[in-house]
């Protein structure tokens, strides 16, 4: 159970890397960016909620009974 939770994880990770080539879905409007000569702070608000979002439709659909 373990190994097959691995095995996702690395497989989840492969397909966020390769759809950030496509989809640049860490730069959306409402996320918070900051920068002051060499300090730079971002906090990918708007990012977070629709992951979240998405991720609670997808997990519902798949454990629903």
């Amino acid at each position: 159970m373990v190994l097959l939770g691995g095995l996702f994880l690395v497989l989840l990770g492969l397909i966020m890397l390769a759809a950030g080539k496509f989809f640049s879905l860490g730069r959306l409007p409402g996320d918070i960016f900051f920068q002051k000569g060499n300090f730079s702070f971002y906090f990918p608000l708007v990012t977070s909620i629709i992951l979240s979002i998405v991720l609670t439709v997808v997990l519902n659909i798949i454990f629903r009974r």
